[in-house]
């Protein structure tokens, strides 16, 4: 099976409050986009990552001599506008495993695994979770989508925090935004997804959803906090400095 990986990084981050793309904030002296690209080169799942830029269509990876491929997303109507424009780019592609620009500590063997569990299961949508002990230990976790489960513990949908009732909110397993998906499904379905929602954004996340009412099981697998973090705000990155310097992660 051929796995291709596409990174979002068009985001503006106007939440860093500086003047640096989001994705090349310094984490560890390292941009948070280097690691990530890093531990893509060195899981072997995929050799050339896709990233999507924004309209400025900024050489994200010059920054440090990584070789990518860029895709540019002219308008910010959400993440799964994003995939769909790369679209052409990755036509070579039996899965495609999606990740954020701004999650510097996702390891090589959490790449693998994702891609053996896809593979192993046939899956449709695979996705990985979070699980914190509660959102006091983990704040920076309160916003992120909830992955809602049936009484069996599939799972059904992820349901984003601004579109989450109060009973969801509750739930403790998060959604970091780490998917695969079948790329022939994929294509054949992104474009069913509606921006009835809070943000007025075409989700990625819906695309759960979408896949449990045609009858697919979606695949899970669990990865520590620690791993799962994402960088939004300076506060989240002084977080993140401080689980590097306790070498909490790699």
């Amino acid at each position: 099976m051929t796995f291709r990986f596409i990174i979002l990084a068009a985001g503006k981050g106007t939440r860093m409050h500086q003047n640096l793309p989001k994705a090349l904030t310094p984490i560890g002296g390292k941009p948070i986009l280097q690691h990530l690209y890093e531990s893509v080169k060195t899981s072997g799942v995929d050799g050339v990552p896709v990233i999507v830029v924004g309209p400025e269509r900024p050489k994200l990876c010059d920054s440090w001599g990584g070789e990518c491929d860029y895709v540019v997303q002219e308008q910010q109507l959400g993440t799964a506008h994003a995939v769909n424009v790369c679209r052409e780019a990755v036509t070579d592609a039996d899965a495609l495993i999606v990740l954020y620009g701004d999650h510097p500590f996702v390891s090589p063997q959490t790449l693998r695994n994702l891609a053996q569990l896809h593979q192993k299961k046939h899956s449709i949508v695979s996705i990985m979770t979070t699980t914190v002990p509660s959102f006091d230990a983990w704040p920076i976790y309160l916003h992120w989508g909830r992955v809602i489960r049936d009484s069996k513990g599939c799972t059904k949908a992820i349901r984003e925090y601004k579109d989450a009732t109060e009973t969801e909110r509750k739930i403790t397993e998060v959604n970091p935004a780490l998917y695969c998906f079948d790329t022939v499904w994929l294509w054949e379905n992104i474009g069913h997804i509606k921006n009835t929602n809070a943000n007025g954004e075409y989700y990625l996340t819906d695309l759960v959803e979408l896949a449990v009412a045609q009858g697919h099981s979606i695949a899970t697998m669990s990865i520590p906090p620690e791993e799962a973090v994402g960088i939004n705000t300076q506060e989240e990155r002084e977080i993140a400095e401080t689980l590097l310097s306790k070498n909490h992660v790699i």
